[in-house]
């Protein structure tokens, strides 16, 4: 069975979608980018070319366990699983999110169960500020993403020796009797999918960095239009 049919994106997209309520408009068009370009395109279109990738590796021998030997040396890990796992990483820090408001909520739940049914309502559907613990959670969540991205861009890259795939790779490891030329199925094809991916990789680094800078921003100049206790004192000598 396919990895991917597996794994329960619709499930993921219902808990990022219900943190992202309280996010910056950035953060929305970060999740958008996720899932159209990153999580449907894994699903629907690159886990086919990849479908073939060890049954179309071809080597120019037939010693028995030589074509295994060598498709493990180039293959140690496949795209579509670093992909997965990549998607997951980068998706987990937002739960974080999601955690802190589900505790936000079962708080002032406990302090409104005396009231009246339609505050309870509300307090389902409101929209907390980012500011607080919550601007710190919302700051975090975003630092790991971007640790996460760039970790995986890093081994993909180190892994695979580039984001361009090979048309021949030679091998020389034990069992094989010598050197041994193997051919890699459609290899401009999963060329294009890995430039994609690492694109949309790249785009996603991009706007959680503006959204970081945006929160401290925002956090700055926040901090800047509060009044200090002495301007405080001086402003109601100088109105008295």
């Amino acid at each position: 069975m396919p990895l991917t049919s597996l794994m329960s994106w619709p499930a993921l997209y219902t808990q990022l979608v219900g943190a992202n309520r309280h996010a910056t408009s950035l953060g929305k068009i970060w999740l958008s980018v996720l899932f159209i370009f990153r999580v449907m395109v894994l699903v629907v279109a690159a886990e086919s070319v990849w479908g073939d990738e060890q049954s179309d590796f071809t080597c120019n021998t037939l010693q028995p366990g030589c074509e295994n030997v060598c498709y493990d040396q180039f293959f140690p890990v496949s795209h579509i699983r670093l992909w997965c796992l990549q998607l997951v990483f980068v998706s987990t820090p937002t739960l974080l999110v999601a955690m802190y408001v589900a505790y936000r909520n079962h708080r002032d739940k406990r302090k409104l169960l005396q009231g009246q049914d339609e505050e309870l309502e509300t307090l389902k559907k409101r929209r907390l500020p980012i500011a607080g613990a919550l601007w710190w959670t919302y700051a975090c969540s975003l630092v790991f993403r971007l640790l996460f991205e760039a970790g995986f861009m890093y081994a993909l890259y180190v892994v695979y020796d580039g984001f361009q795939m090979p048309r021949l790779v030679q091998c020389d490891q034990w069992p094989c009797p010598n050197l041994v030329d193997c051919f890699i199925s459609r290899p401009t094809e999963k060329t294009i999918f890995t430039v994609f991916m690492a694109t949309t990789s790249s785009i996603c680094m991009v706007l959680n960095m503006a959204e970081l800078v945006y929160l401290v921003i925002k956090a700055v100049s926040r901090s800047a239009t509060i009044p200090s206790p002495t301007q405080r004192d001086f402003f109601w000598v100088t109105q008295n």
